[in-house]
């Protein structure tokens, strides 16, 4: 608590220090003068965890002047110089992503002190960069947020390679590169987890595979923590005890293969605290000490919260050290609990991945709001696959230099990774695999008191008046937040399908301030643009039933378009990307379609029926920013004739309207901007919309939409519709005429009239004006 109070409020860090040192020094000395009576040892205790605030709050104070004098210089301005990367460089929706130390680098003519954390961000990896690698980079650069680790983010613009890893961290380098160069030619997805089960190395491992292990509650294997490094210092003991070395060479023969294993996968939070704790527990075994595991869980965390404090706020870390410890004081209990019910081999086998889970989901929600359903019975299948594959993983890692032995132990490897990959397909094909739960700190709280309740119904009970009744009131709150999720899930999963008519060939998915629409014809499927965030595009496609994206058009590179993109399934067939600089097109490959076109006007293709056609930008055109979006025209097969105009601006709007390239009328427009007054009034006479959507947040700070254009569609009887009073919208068509359905207003009256079907009836409201398929006159019917 005082280690992330200080790192949140760098500025009290010397307060809480001097705080919490003069009471460890005041309780020291009751505890003197006490003497040897109980009190002495609770005065004792006391001491100690003053200490162990005192230390995390002291290093913050002593690391805190030159961070915050770069922040000071750094922050919205230019930065450049040498930066030695330190941390794993991790592959992003926007590009890459790694931690640095600055070796020399300045703001404009400020000079950065040496040795300030950062993090960068680039659209390119040069070759050689891995940790221990210097790197000159130029960029942009802001604060982090307060409890990061790094001063500063820096955005590269330039990226080059002064001096490639040596020594050990280039050896190391080159054996993970071997290993993933040995999986190259073995069946996918299996191939891709080796790496990431021996060494942590999750670059081979895809999109889709990803999302399947997380529903499925294993990514944690490829996280490397305290099982692997259990497994490298057993084998390491055991080798030294053939060799008939004593108990000093034992403990240093197992810290030596400790220390190769941490510098191999490189030190993330979950590693430094396995590896911490594994070298504590040796060195108490060389001093012919023994300790408990959970005293040796709480020495590493004080250690490491001391030396590095911003390891409070780390969610690996937070992870890492939960699940050890559920292990250490949890399981033991459970599985006599589960005793009663089941074989006691099977109940142990239990209690492990359950007292895990116990612990851990309150902490995951934080980040992902859902309880994965079957996360413990998979766990429970992987877990006899994962040693095999550490181990094997790790020795095709080390026979890097021979080549034939290393493909050999790679193709035994594989064995145990697809079986894992196979298990996380077959759950993540499962229904109903998460439940939704509250996020943020609501969502732990609320998790945690009800994980509380189920775990004291799993326990062998109690005999006294106390815990029968504590019993009861834990059976009474797991049985109602049981019936409450069955609730939830049989309305997502049942009811939900049924009220949301399946006609459509138009929806425009509810993300908040942003834009995703969703085209559908024959079975193809085209997404223009994914919102801000990839969980509402996700949970959108999701209720769709959406699970490919045959084209992908990304109509300008704003996050309010493009920041979904982790949220959009693999794999893409085509993605169309408007002008992108270099960090955007980082973006674009990293999303892994099978082909990647940038667009220009006068391209066009088949969508299943219907066809579509690119209006804007012209493929010699110099435009800045919204007028550069993307301009789509699509319809036929049962598709109304749609026009998406991005962000788009008025002058743009005017030229786009003068290219000759506008063919209205349109059965439907996607307003441009969201709504803003920019626009211009004679391109909406000429579109001449039935139905203008426009996707707009709830209570946005730009007041989109504006009353500027809503006036303008108002005067031309178009019927609008907007996410935000609406929810998703669904439109479609059926006899010749346009379909509208909005989530809000319609889905009660759906339910009531032909389920999942259009002709439902709502309130009345003003006409969708439609047009027959045939260009005829255009009628008009009511809005279902």
């Amino acid at each position: 608590m005082v280690a992330a109070v200080a790192i949140t409020h760098s500025a009290a860090a010397p307060w809480l220090a001097l705080l919490c040192g003069g009471g460890a020094v005041a309780t020291a000395l009751t505890a003197v003068l006490i003497g040897r009576s109980g009190r002495a040892r609770m005065w004792a205790l006391v001491t100690l965890a003053l200490l162990m605030g005192a230390m995390p709050a002291m290093s913050v104070a002593v690391q805190d002047p030159p961070r915050a004098a770069a922040i000071e210089v750094g922050d919205g301005h230019q930065v450049g110089g040498e930066f030695s990367i330190v941390g794993k460089i991790e592959t992003t929706s926007l590009g890459y992503r790694t931690d640095a130390l600055t070796v020399s680098a300045s703001a404009g003519r400020e000079p950065v002190a040496a040795g300030v954390p950062v993090t960068v961000l680039m659209s390119e990896r040069p070759d050689g960069a891995e940790i221990g690698a210097v790197v000159r980079i130029d960029g942009g650069a802001f604060a982090a947020e307060p409890g990061d680790r790094a001063a500063l983010v820096v955005r590269a613009e330039r990226v080059e390679l002064v001096r490639a890893p040596e020594g050990v961290a280039a050896a190391s380098a080159w054996l993970r590169a071997r290993l993933a160069a040995s999986t190259e030619g073995l069946p996918a997805p299996g191939a891709g987890l080796i790496p990431g089960l021996a060494v942590g190395d999750t670059g081979g491992v895809d999109a889709e595979l990803e999302q399947q292990m997380r529903a499925a509650s294993l990514t944690h294997l490829t996280a490397v923590s305290g099982a692997n490094c259990a497994i490298v210092v057993g084998l390491a003991f055991l080798l030294a005890a053939r060799c008939g070395i004593g108990r000093t060479g034992r403990v240093i023969a197992g810290l030596s293969a400790l220390a190769g294993f941490v510098v191999l996968v490189t030190p993330e939070p979950s590693v430094v605290r396995a590896a911490t704790m594994s070298a504590i527990a040796m060195l108490a075994l060389l001093l012919g000490r023994r300790g408990s595991g959970l005293a040796l869980l709480a020495l590493a965390v004080c250690v490491l919260l001391a030396a590095d404090p911003w390891l409070a706020l780390s969610l690996g870390f937070a992870l890492s050290a939960a699940a050890t410890g559920a292990l250490l004081v949890l399981a033991p209990p459970l599985a006599r609990g589960l005793c009663r019910f089941l074989p006691a081999s099977l109940a142990l086998a239990l209690a492990v991945p359950l007292s895990a889970q116990l612990v851990c989901g309150p902490l995951i929600v934080l980040v992902s709001p859902g309880v994965a359903v079957y996360g413990v019975p998979a766990n429970l299948l992987a877990a006899p696959a994962a040693p095999a594959a550490t181990v094997l993983g790790l020795a095709a890692c080390l026979a890097g230099p021979v080549p034939v032995l290393q493909a050999g132990l790679s193709a035994l490897t594989w064995v145990p990774a697809a079986w894992i990959a196979g298990i996380a397909g077959a759950v993540d094909a499962l229904p109903a695999r998460t439940l939704p739960w509250a996020e943020g700190l609501p969502g732990l709280v609320g998790l945690v008191v009800v994980t509380a309740a189920g775990t004291v119904l799993l326990l062998p009970p109690g005999r006294t008046r106390v815990a029968r009744l504590g019993r009861a009131l834990s059976a009474v709150m797991t049985a109602s937040t049981a019936a409450a999720m069955v609730g939830i899930l049989v309305v997502d999963s049942v009811v939900v399908p049924l009220t949301t008519p399946q006609g459509w060939s138009v929806a425009m998915c509810d993300v908040g301030q942003g834009d995703a629409v969703v085209v559908r014809s024959a079975g193809a499927v085209m997404l223009v643009d994914t919102g801000p965030e990839p969980e509402a595009l996700a949970s959108c496609l999701a209720r769709l039933g959406i699970t490919r994206i045959d084209l992908l058009v990304l109509t300008h590179f704003d996050i309010d378009h493009v920041g979904g993109l982790d949220g959009v399934p693999a794999p893409v067939g085509l993605l169309m990307h408007g002008p992108a600089d270099e960090r955007d097109t980082a973006r674009v490959l990293a999303v892994g379609a099978r082909d990647v076109v940038a667009a220009a006007a006068e391209m066009g293709g088949v969508l299943g029926a219907a066809r579509w056609r690119i209006l804007w930008p012209s493929a010699d055109a110099v435009v800045p920013g919204n007028d550069a979006s993307i301009v789509v025209e699509v319809g036929g097969g049962g598709v109304p004739r749609t026009l998406m105009l991005g962000d788009l601006g008025a002058d743009a709007q005017r030229a786009l309207r003068a290219s000759g390239e506008l063919r209205g009328p349109y059965d439907v427009l996607k307003v441009a901007h969201h709504g803003s007054a920019d626009q211009d009034a004679g391109l909406q006479r000429q579109a001449a919309p039935a139905l203008a959507l426009i996707g707009v947040g709830a209570g946005n700070d730009y007041g989109h939409p504006r009353a500027e254009i809503l006036d303008i569609l108002s005067a031309q009887g178009t019927t609008v519709a907007r996410t935000d009073l609406d929810g998703l919208i669904l439109v479609g068509t059926s006899e010749g005429r346009t379909t509208l359905w909005r989530e809000r207003a319609d889905a009660a009256s759906a339910a009531l009239g032909r389920l999942g079907g259009w002709r439902s009836e709502s309130p009345p409201r003003r006409a969708v004006r439609s047009r027959s398929s045939r260009g005829g006159p255009r009628s008009r019917r009511r809005s279902c």
